[in-house]
């Protein structure tokens, strides 16, 4: 059956990344229904992904960021989510002033929206992150990166460290984004064939996918750093075929559907 294809994890800006048509194209080009905006630190005003979901209906929905540190930060969130958020980007070390350090997270817990989480792989495993999770139990975070940073040689990550990521799947509310093989491949030149990058290749789509289920797993492009990769399309492709062993209807929940019930489209 025809797989609804939605982008976990896209950036566009008005002033860095790329505007959001070259996302646009790209998502046409490779049959992509719906993609996630996701806010970065790098541009820190919500007003362009706002603009773009208004320009774009039925398109996109918008992952926003927010000064954890403002003393308004709350009210802030609760300000955009009635203006249509649908998610928030939040560090795994953020943290509220005051007297309750998890104030923003329980915001967004009560608001109903799922934050997306960056970070470094070490940290996912820490005290302070497991007392977070455990906090609050109704909040959807999600694991951006597999864990890890976005590229081969941001992060050398240790086996051991790598499987403490993965151990988080015994926390029913923790998900993660798997992205493309670039992230932890890499690169032949020249390629093999239509294949870019030197081979084996470590089985750590099968591995999360063992540990989470295809029910917390999320596709997502990473658009544009995708594109000093492998590009959109490889991006897309080949963690399709690198998980070709699962059901039509796993596939269905990996690149699409888990995202589109995370994120809703406002």
């Amino acid at each position: 059956m025809p797989v609804l294809i939605v982008d976990s994890h896209c950036h566009v800006a008005a002033n860095w990344w790329e505007p959001v048509e070259s996302l646009l194209f790209q998502m046409d080009r490779h049959g992509v229904e719906h993609a996630v905006l996701v806010g970065d630190y790098s541009e820190p005003s919500n007003d362009y992904q706002t603009e773009c979901v208004r320009r774009f209906p039925g398109r996109f929905a918008s992952v926003v960021v927010v000064d954890p540190s403002r003393p308004d930060a709350v009210a802030v969130l609760e300000r955009l989510a009635g203006e249509g958020a649908s998610g928030l980007r939040l560090r795994q070390m953020a943290r509220s002033p005051g007297d309750d350090p998890f104030a923003i997270w329980r915001a967004a817990e009560r608001l109903g929206l799922a934050v997306t989480c960056p970070g470094r792989s070490p940290q996912y495993g820490s005290p302070e992150f497991l007392s977070l999770v455990e906090s609050v139990p109704k909040l959807p975070i999600v694991i951006e990166h597999l864990g890890s940073g976005n590229t081969p040689d941001v992060e050398s990550v240790p086996p051991d460290v790598r499987h403490n990521v993965f151990r988080l799947a015994r926390f029913p509310n923790v998900y993660v984004k798997v992205h493309g093989l670039g992230e932890f491949c890499r690169r032949k030149v020249p390629p093999d064939g239509d294949f870019p990058f030197e081979r084996p290749i470590p089985p750590l789509l099968d591995v999360a996918c063992d540990a989470f289920g295809a029910s917390r797993m999320m596709w997502g492009s990473d658009y544009p750093p995708v594109s000093a990769r492998e590009g959109y399309g490889n991006a897309l492709r080949l963690p399709m075929e690198q998980l070709a062993r699962l059901s039509a209807e796993d596939r269905a929940l990996v690149f699409g559907g888990v995202a589109l019930r995370l994120f809703p489209i406002r």
